[in-house]
């Protein structure tokens, strides 16, 4: 029987089980996916802690999980454009991608490019559309320079790189650990702390026109000490300062899109993107897998492969 990974209540990891269940059977726009790799994100993480319940409350047994790559193994009547064995990266909106098998809207595939592999393309949706929101939230052109605060993070690591795409000057804040890959994509590295901003004027030739914040903890009051617009300023995670202050707060929701996964698989095909992946780890040890996620200073993505 497949396996799917389940929780009957709130909690830490503890809660979390790797459980046999029903092979799943797609719709008539839906196809049943074999899946190949699967993303951790934190938003997972505080859901299924509770932290969310107000926003997004769960129904249990719940189970995980948005990103997917994996091969089809059966379509739904009305599916056109795909085929048994088409490889895909996709998502779905039903908290089940952690699993051997998941029914995805057909509207929620794209071809899995050559070049791009199991993990990067398991990784990417989350992540990628978050980024991809957030640098199109802060409206960068060419010469614009922008501060990213948990460069080397999941999001933070595709931002930057996407904000070079757009021809900013990036300056990324991270831990000594993440330094020498963000210099190594063009991004000037700064470790956060105390004295920050008067080590991001020196970089940033005391310029600074927009400013993501993908950590919360007052970095919106940072950009705004910086002289950044509210306008130019998106934080994924500190909705209250966003609220006082004016900032927006553009993530995955905006930019929940197939045409978006298209772009992103696109740059990662072509090398102009890279989806880093700090740790893999099998199904059966999702437990491992949000602890590790939970410590924190985790460079680029935790994937989970059934």
């Amino acid at each position: 029987m497949p396996r799917a990974v389940r929780f009957e209540k709130y909690g830490g990891v503890d809660v979390l089980c790797v459980v046999e269940v029903d092979r799943p059977a797609p719709g008539t726009q839906q196809v049943l996916v074999r899946v190949k790799a699967a993303g951790i994100n934190p938003g997972e993480a505080a859901i299924r802690g509770g932290a969310m319940a107000d926003r997004w409350p769960a129904t249990f047994p719940s189970g995980q999980g948005s990103d997917l790559a994996g091969v089809i193994e059966e379509t739904g009547d009305a599916v056109k454009g795909f085929a048994v064995g088409d490889e895909i990266i996709g998502f779905t909106n039903n908290r089940d991608s952690q699993a051997d098998l998941v029914v995805v809207e057909a509207d929620h595939l794209v071809y899995r490019p050559a070049h791009v592999s199991w993990e990067a393309a398991g990784a990417l949706f989350v992540a990628g559309t978050t980024a991809y929101a957030a640098v199109r939230a802060v409206s960068l052109k060419a010469g614009d320079t922008v501060v990213v605060a948990g460069a080397a993070g999941g999001v933070g690591s595709i931002a930057v790189q996407l904000a070079k795409i757009a021809g900013a000057k990036v300056v990324g804040l991270a831990s000594a650990e993440g330094h020498a890959w963000l210099a190594g994509h063009g991004v000037i590295p700064i470790v956060y702390g105390a004295g920050v901003a008067e080590r991001i004027r020196a970089e940033a030739e005391a310029r600074v026109d927009a400013f993501i914040d993908t950590v919360g903890g007052g970095y919106v009051e940072l950009a705004l000490q910086l002289g950044v617009a509210p306008g130019r300023i998106d934080t994924i995670i500190d909705f209250a300062a966003a609220a006082k202050h004016g900032a927006k707060t553009d993530g995955n929701g905006v930019a929940a899109s197939a045409e978006v996964l298209k772009e992103l698989s696109g740059f990662v095909e072509t090398g102009r993107l890279e989806i880093p992946i700090a740790k893999v780890y099998p199904l059966a040890d999702v437990r491992q897998a949000y602890s590790d996620l939970a410590r924190g200073h985790t460079h680029g993505k935790i994937v989970l492969v059934p």
